[in-house]
């Protein structure tokens, strides 16, 4: 049965995934899967282990996450119209809970486009250019949609997802929740 259900989630991450794709080698704000800003919230006795979230930034450094805080994992792109709209709520989340880790995870774009976006808003957390990382995410809650924003608490273990769009709300609550386990 477990068998069975890692096949179904590869396959399922992997046509969601490659669906976002115009099959040119141009992206398009029609080329993705939208969310629809439903969250997810796992027990902490269910949860399963993050993938290791580590690698090249877009500042060019190498990154490394440790855990031991709850930490936002936000999966975008700068082509993505959710993904512009939110990022000014993921910003000023971040500065607010300055006591939550906030990493980006750049998902099927340009370096350069993602770097100017990044300039452009300011965004003070790193962001991991190698998006294998959301492979990690299979035996959780994967990032079927971009955006994708997933919480991982102290213990490194996945505990939320939101699909879509991230509100003040829908995201606060997710970060409170785990916070005040």
């Amino acid at each position: 049965m477990k068998y069975l259900h890692k096949v179904f989630v590869t396959l399922f991450l992997t046509v969601v995934l490659t669906s976002c794709s115009g099959g040119g080698s141009s992206s398009s704000q029609e080329s993705f899967v939208s969310g629809d800003g439903s969250v997810t919230f796992v027990n902490p006795t269910d949860r399963i282990d993050a993938p290791v979230l580590a690698g090249m930034t877009l500042s060019g450094s190498n990154y490394t996450h440790v855990p031991g805080k709850v930490t936002v994992v936000n999966v975008w792109a700068s082509w993505c119209s959710p993904c512009r709209a939110e990022i000014p709520t993921l910003i000023a989340l971040s500065k607010k809970y300055n006591e939550v880790t906030f990493i980006g995870v750049l998902t099927r774009d340009m370096p350069p486009a993602a770097e100017a976006f990044a300039r452009r808003f300011a965004i003070p957390y790193p962001t991991l250019i190698d998006d294998s990382v959301l492979l990690g995410f299979r035996d959780s809650l994967p990032a079927n949609a971009i955006p994708s924003t997933a919480v991982i608490d102290r213990n490194g273990k996945v505990a939320g997802r939101i699909l879509g769009e991230v509100t003040v709300a829908s995201l606060s609550k997710l970060i409170e929740r785990v916070s005040s386990e």
